[in-house]
Formats: C-alpha cells, sequence, structure tokens
C-alpha cells in the first residue's frame, strides 16, 4: 500500500488505516466474533495496513484487550502505528461522561497500555474535549507521557480550531480526528486549511458515512434495535431517504470505473490531499480488501467534480450535537 507521513513530524502509514470500533461496540453485529475480528487485524497488516485505531471506551475496554492480544500472540506490535483515545468515561449503566484531568490521563494511559500489551502508545487521542478542564492541563499531562516514553505522540477528536491551536502551542499535535466524508463535509471550511497551517495529520472517521455510503443500507429497519445508527438523524426514515441522492452519484461513478461504492467514497476522500488518512472500520476480510483497493483508484478530474457538487447530509451527526467540535 502507498504511504504518507501523518501530518509535518508524525510516523509514516499506509494511505489507509483500519478502524476497530465496530469490532467490538456500536453496530450490528458488534461483540459477537472476536475471532473474525483477529483475522481482520491481521489481515489488514498483511495488506499493508499500520494505522490501527482503537479506544478505551469501545466495549468498554473489550476492544483494546482484542487488539493486544492480537498483536502479542502474532509478535506483530512492531509493525503497528497503535492510537487509541481517553477520555469518554463509561459507567456500567450506561451512562457517559468525558474527564480531560490530569488524573485521569495518568489512570488511562495505564489502562490502556496493560489492555494492550504494550510499553508505548503510538498516538494518543483525546476522545472528546471536557469544558470543565482548560486544554492546555490536559496536554501537559499529555506532553510528559511524551516525555516519560509511554506514548509517541498525542492527537485530538473532536476539537474546535481555537482549542487545537491551544494545544499545539503546549505541545505539537500530531494529528486530528473528525468526520470527513462524502456526507460530512464540515472539515473544509475551517479545519483542514488550519491543520495544513499547524502541519497536524488529519484522521478521518466515518468515511463511509457509517456505513451508509457503501448503498448497503436502505432503510433502518436493516439495522438491530441496540445499533447506534438507529439513533442517528441521518438515518431516520426521511432523512435516510433524502440521503439516498448521494449513493446514487455515487453509484453512477462506481459503475463507470468499475468498482464499488465504497472505493469510490474512499478514493474521493483520499483524492482531497496526501494528509488525510482515513481509518474506515469493519469486521469482514473481504470489505477490508475492498476499502484497501481504493487506495489504487484514480478518479477523473470530472468524476471527482460531481462527487464534490453533490449537497452534504440531511441531518446532524449525532442526536447530541454538545460534545463536538469544542
Amino acid at each position: 500500500m502507498k504511504t504518507t507521513i501523518l501530518g509535518a513530524h508524525g510516523p509514516q502509514v499506509g494511505r489507509i488505516g483500519l478502524g476497530l470500533m465496530g469490532i467490538s461496540a456500536f453496530y450490528t453485529g458488534a461483540g459477537q466474533d472476536d475471532a473474525g475480528g483477529e483475522r481482520t487485524i491481521l489481515g489488514a497488516l498483511d495488506r499493508g495496513v499500520t494505522l490501527l485505531d482503537t479506544a478505551e471506551m469501545y466495549g468498554p475496554h473489550t476492544n483494546e484487550e482484542l487488539l493486544g492480544k492480537t498483536l502479542a500472540e502474532s509478535g506483530r506490535r512492531d509493525e503497528v502505528v497503535l492510537a487509541t483515545k481517553f477520555g469518554i468515561v463509561r459507567h456500567p449503566d450506561g451512562r457517559s461522561g468525558v474527564d480531560g484531568s490530569v488524573e485521569n490521563v495518568r489512570r488511562s494511559v495505564e489502562g490502556s497500555l496493560q489492555r494492550l500489551q504494550t510499553d508505548r502508545i503510538d498516538l494518543y487521542y483525546q476522545h472528546r474535549m471536557d469544558p470543565a478542564v482548560p486544554i492546555e492541563e490536559t496536554v501537559g499531562a499529555l506532553a510528559e507521557l511524551v516525555q516519560e516514553g509511554k506514548i509517541r505522540g498525542y492527537g485530538l477528536s473532536e476539537a474546535s480550531v481555537a482549542t487545537i491551536r491551544r494545544a499545539h502551542a503546549v505541545h505539537p499535535v500530531t494529528a486530528v480526528q473528525t468526520e470527513y466524508s462524502l456526507w460530512t463535509r464540515d472539515p473544509e471550511a475551517e479545519l483542514l486549511p488550519a491543520l495544513r497551517e499547524l502541519g497536524i495529520g488529519f484522521v478521518p472517521y466515518s468515511p463511509l458515512g457509517r456505513g451508509f455510503l457503501t448503498g448497503a443500507i436502505r432503510s433502518a429497519d436493516q439495522l438491530d434495535d441496540d445499533d447506534f445508527r438507529r439513533s442517528n438523524p441521518r438515518f431516520e426514515d426521511e432523512a435516510l431517504a433524502a440521503n439516498l441522492r448521494i449513493v446514487d452519484v455515487i453509484e453512477g461513478v462506481a459503475a463507470e470505473v468499475e468498482a464499488t461504492p465504497a472505493q469510490v467514497a474512499l478514493a474521493w476522500l483520499l483524492a482531497q490531499g496526501e494528509d488525510i488518512v482515513p481509518i474506515p472500520g469493519t469486521r469482514k476480510l473481504e470489505r477490508l480488501e475492498e476499502n484497501i483497493a481504493a487506495a489504487d483508484l484514480t478518479l477523473s478530474d470530472d468524476q471527482l467534480r460531481r462527487l464534490g457538487d453533490v449537497a452534504p447530509a440531511v441531518g446532524d451527526r449525532y442526536a447530541d450535537m454538545s460534545s463536538v467540535n469544542r
């Protein structure tokens, strides 16, 4: 697979990474096939994927444990740029909150290191910003972890441009995560220009619109009752029907280039810049291979224009948007 440098000073990674959340949490079928998840992780490494993305709250904890076990038993830890996240605290009764305190940074990294069976984390993200804790305090603790060798670098997820600048002034940010795809174009206005100015890498999650851009989801009735997407505004009946127009354009281009809709959606995203490293998630090896092939798909200027001209999705990204872009 082609590679790129994540930001001005980050690690070298494959152009497409792997998001592991769906193996263990939130989506239909999650947590039901650890053996299949292990095969997918190892299959990704065999095919040149190096950036593997997890979080302590996926499960919670079970996703990190599965990844740690897989890498330890295979002896392939050193092939991976290992990324995980802290800062969202999930409680046994289903409640969740955010905690960016220095104490939680320390507590969380030790837990993640243990579950991942490793002595260092390559990229440690703050999952959501904590409005009760100045970002300078959180980043100060992360900078100490860098000095101690427990993490190689840190990132921010769903942070505003103002917060990113404040964090970067304390210690350089390696990468930023947020949604970016043909149905989420928000980063183009302010976030992407700021990241490029500062030399920060960009790791879009949900680059396939939580599976919607593959064309496989035509009704929310296809999803389990506990699937996160059931409560997502973009999957509500009227919004979903309206958003199918995006899929229609993608499928039209896919037919022209003899590729799948997923490959076209990812190829469009990769064409937006060498500094963009999407992390599509999957539990299936065949879907992994399909996604990876997008790195070799070249779209014409006209095809990129037609895709780019499609209006973004109807509906908010989350039912509660208060925790993003802050």
